[in-house]
């Protein structure tokens, strides 16, 4: 089975990928004893992508040319995404966990787009969820596929599941990314669409 070493601390997005890339062995940066320095300063999902995805790569080729080829991976991965609200200028974009503070919660964060929002009408509460993926092979050979989900920002949060702004994230006629179950949510997502995407590029790269 091919190794998957995924650039990713957000522990909501690791279980996803690894649900979804079940034909793969996932593991995480850090569970491969990584932890290399990540400046997310690209200007798109795209660029960031590559810059998380090329950090783990660099990081497991310092180790082996300092004598510790301790891993056999076929390729390294990453996932950059975030929320896209119309009604704000398609912000908080690529800065969506960094909006308002890395440390900020998304229950405050979520509380906040509520009430700025919270007079505005449905047909202008319209956003979308966006999902890069990069990944890299074992030659550095690089591909990168985006995709979105688009739905509407509700008007108050909803459900247990899901993490980030998926509580205010609504699909019409499904609910919101948190009340909905995780295959039922990998179906229409941002990121279930683009791992679906990048599974036969992966061949190629």
């Amino acid at each position: 089975m091919k190794t998957i070493i995924f650039a990713t601390g957000n522990p909501g997005k690791v279980r996803e990928v690894k649900e979804i890339l079940t034909g793969f062995h996932v593991i995480t940066m850090m569970e491969a004893g990584l932890s290399p320095e990540i400046i997310e300063d690209g200007a798109s999902f795209e660029e960031n992508a590559v810059i998380k995805a090329r950090a783990v790569y660099d990081a497991i080729k310092a180790r082996e040319a300092a004598g510790d080829p301790a891993f056999d991976f076929a390729y390294c991965m990453a996932d950059d995404s975030g929320l896209e609200i119309d009604y704000f200028d398609k912000k908080p974009g690529i800065y969506s966990s960094r909006w308002l503070g890395e440390d900020t919660s998304y229950d405050i964060k979520n509380g906040i787009v509520l009430s700025e929002m919270e007079d505005v009408p449905d047909e202008k509460r319209t956003a979308r969820y966006v999902c890069s993926i990069a990944a890299l092979d074992a030659e550095g050979t690089s591909t990168v596929v985006t995709e979105a989900c688009e739905g509407i920002i509700g008007h108050e949060p909803k459900g247990e599941g899901g993490f980030g702004y998926d509580p205010i994230f609504y699909i019409p006629g499904l609910g919101t990314f948190a009340e909905i179950s995780s295959a039922a949510k990998h179906e229409v997502s941002h990121r279930g669409k683009a791992l679906r995407a990048i599974l036969p590029l992966l061949k190629e790269i």
